[in-house]
């Protein structure tokens, strides 16, 4: 078994490749001295960095402590993409984090790895967004699927209904045939009933079909969700629970936004104010004012209190939300008849710290994530 001593021997010179890749350094001419030693002998490191050095540096090697350590990296992780940089982007302290924590998150068994969902979110997007060649075995991660239970039964049914009705027709007797040809050919053609491994292999195949298709739907990569910027707000002239918006969104032409938050917001309070808008929803009149958008706003459980989204300082007009690991092209006009939104919004929340969330996974821009003060809230 490996002492202490040789475990972060190991690690150091794993953490020296690993930097020197990522900034393009030639590992060949560090020291053997400087690879023994820190890390930060070889690399300058800003100060938003040292904070996830010095995590390094005490970052344990019994599994019982390493785990406790990885427990505090995903609590970090809830709130974040990446450990340091503009949301998205990884940095050289994601890197060198990555290589200290690499051999203990492979090893974990899933039991322990549920248990860690922010920390396996972070490792395949690291892992697959940094390119560090060969110096690390990749770490499979286990994407979460959704098994819809009665589409699923459905479709199980019609698998065996289709293989009875196959069968009827396979074992029905020819009229016109002599009776000693058809016992003949009978045995010939007639397939054997399916087993009940088939069958249930059959009804796995069709579940895990529309499951896929499933998830195309209840996609969050299908709304295009943008900031915006509410430059004048007033009253609905003929609705008291509405409140019209002309927002910026970037394009040359400010978006008119009918919103219902006349009995949580004053005109004057939404003025200036920036806010998280999905602007890929069909174009309609409410209380005949034309409405080109959705702000996207969180509520308490008992709807007593609701507040827009309030993206980062920093984020512009017309930026859009991004959400880690989750790729695709926004439709260019939601189908109402799809009910796609419908299908979406129920994985949308802020977790406990107020960050917005679709299905755990934080509304990035920029400037960092999009949040509320209303924590486990719902959002629509």
């Amino acid at each position: 078994m490996a002492s202490t001593e040789d475990i972060i021997c190991a690690r150091q010179k794993l953490l020296i490749k690993a930097i020197s890749k990522f900034a393009s350094l030639d590992s060949n001419n560090v020291s053997a001295e400087a690879a023994e030693n820190e890390v930060k002998s070889l690399y300058n490191f800003d100060d938003k960095a040292k904070k996830w050095v010095a995590f390094v540096e005490r970052f344990p090697t019994d599994p019982a402590s390493c785990f406790e350590a990885l427990k505090e990296l995903n609590m970090e992780l809830t709130t974040i993409s990446v450990l340091k940089g503009d949301g998205v982007k990884p940095s050289d302290a994601d890197v060198v984090v990555f290589a200290a924590v690499h051999s203990s998150v492979i090893g974990l068994p899933n039991s322990e790895r549920e248990k860690l969902p922010h920390v396996m979110r972070w490792v395949d997007y690291i892992q697959n967004k940094v390119d560090l060649g060969d110096i690390f075995e990749k770490i499979l991660v286990e994407k979460a699927k959704f098994e819809p239970q009665l589409l699923g039964a459905k479709a199980a049914d019609k698998v065996e209904v289709e293989s009875d009705a196959k069968k009827t027709v396979q074992s029905t007797k020819p009229a016109d045939k002599p009776e000693a040809e058809v016992k003949t050919k009978k045995s010939d053609t007639v397939k054997k009933p399916a087993t009940n491994k088939e069958a249930t292999q059959e009804k796995k195949k069709a579940t895990e079909a529309e499951n896929v298709e499933k998830d195309k739907e209840a996609s969050v990569s299908l709304l295009n969700i943008q900031v915006g910027l509410i430059c004048k707000a007033w009253k609905h002239p003929s609705a008291e629970s509405l409140l019209v918006e002309e927002i910026d969104v970037g394009e040359a032409k400010l978006r008119q936004v009918v919103s219902g938050l006349a009995k949580y917001s004053s005109p004057e309070q939404l003025t200036n104010r920036h806010v998280v808008l999905i602007t890929n929803v069909k174009p309609g009149k409410l209380r005949d004012v034309l409405s080109e958008g959705l702000v996207l706003c969180a509520s308490n459980e008992d709807h007593t209190v609701v507040e827009p989204l309030l993206p980062p300082a920093g984020a512009k007009p017309g930026e859009r939300v991004s959400f880690s690991g989750i790729d695709g092209k926004p439709e260019d006009v939601l189908n109402p008849k799809k009910k796609q939104l419908e299908k979406i919004t129920p994985h949308l929340f802020t977790d406990e710290k107020g960050v917005a969330t679709f299905k755990g996974i934080p509304f990035m821009t920029s400037a960092g994530p999009c949040t509320s003060s209303i924590p486990k809230a719902t959002i629509k």
